[in-house]
């Protein structure tokens, strides 16, 4: 096959998550409903923190942001999904598979940072009840926001530089329904070991030291739970932390699963199907998570709702 280094004109094939065309029409409906689900319970999320003055505090500051993200984080994959198959097309491309390749790594990375933070502000609250105010002041909140911004975007247009000095060969075929860095590194003709050894310190360093940070605090957490004397206290402060720790598990199990998956078997399926509940089921999952557990957000959400009704 020639190679070359592809041009703007140049176009990736996306495989999708199945070719068969009776299965096409069950996707988009399947998808077009998981992705409006995704957007409505995040921004009602958004709205109903907005909303409420009570919920005008660190915790849910950064669970709006999470909410933000997830919208983002969905529509740099899903929409492309869709429109190629409502158009019957498959193609994508070269600018828009980096571009979209750099958006993902960029709200994967965000939302990686805001786990962190949400675990940081429990255990605050939790270990440094007294002091929590000082400590998650509005500055400090913001400012860690945006490092992990800043952090991110780094981070994607580094991956997203690297692959541009690649060669691919012509007729690319990934076997997945977006442009993901490991299927990009797969199809490419040039030698990749840079890029796969970037990807793999990369992936440690915001990947294992912010989980370490997560499994550090919640340690902490638990031992200082477990001196509350009263069995009624300890089950309040499990339930604070029992919303986060199942979003970190989702978030952090799939992840790995999805990169350990792509480096230890050829099975694109297996991938794929990883990759849906890490991009998809995940984003969708978080609102119902959150509202479900929370009895203030389930406060914020009947008068958001009673209020659009009453106008």
């Amino acid at each position: 096959m020639k190679s070359g280094n592809l041009s703007g004109t140049a176009e990736f094939l996306l495989l999708g998550l199945s070719g068969e065309p009776g299965l096409q029409s069950t996707l988009f409906g399947l998808f077009l409903s998981m992705y409006l689900v995704t957007v409505l319970g995040n921004l009602l999320i958004i709205l109903a923190i907005f909303s409420d003055s009570h919920l005008h505090t660190p915790m849910y500051f950064f669970l709006s942001n999470l909410s933000l993200v997830d919208i983002c984080f969905t529509s740099t994959t899903i929409p492309k999904m869709l429109l190629n198959i409502r158009t019957q097309s498959k193609f994508i491309s070269y600018t828009g598979c980096l571009t979209q390749v750099c958006f993902v790594l960029v709200f994967a990375g965000l939302e990686n940072g805001i786990l962190v933070m949400m675990a940081y502000d429990r255990f605050v609250a939790i270990c440094h009840p007294l002091r929590y105010n000082v400590i998650m002041n509005p500055k400090l909140c913001g400012l860690f926001v945006l490092l992990s911004l800043f952090i991110s975007v780094l981070d994607a247009l580094l991956h997203t530089l690297m692959a541009l000095r690649l060669t691919f060969c012509t007729h690319l075929e990934i076997p997945h329904f977006f442009c993901e860095l490991a299927h990009i590194l797969k199809v490419a003709c040039s030698d990749t070991l840079i890029n796969n050894i970037l990807v793999y310190l990369v992936t440690s360093l915001l990947g294992v030291v912010p989980l370490t940070g997560i499994i550090f605090s919640y340690t902490r957490i638990v031992s200082s739970v477990l001196k509350i004397p009263s069995a009624g206290g300890k089950y309040k402060a499990f339930s604070i932390c029992g919303s986060h720790l199942i979003v970190v598990s989702l978030f952090y199990g799939i992840g790995f699963g999805v990169y350990l998956s792509s480096a230890a078997t050829h099975s694109s399926r297996k991938s794929v199907v990883a990759s849906v509940m890490y991009t998809v089921v995940t984003p969708m999952m978080n609102p119902f998570i959150y509202s479900l557990r929370n009895k203030d957000m389930l406060g914020a959400l009947r008068k958001l709702i009673s209020r659009s009704s009453f106008c």
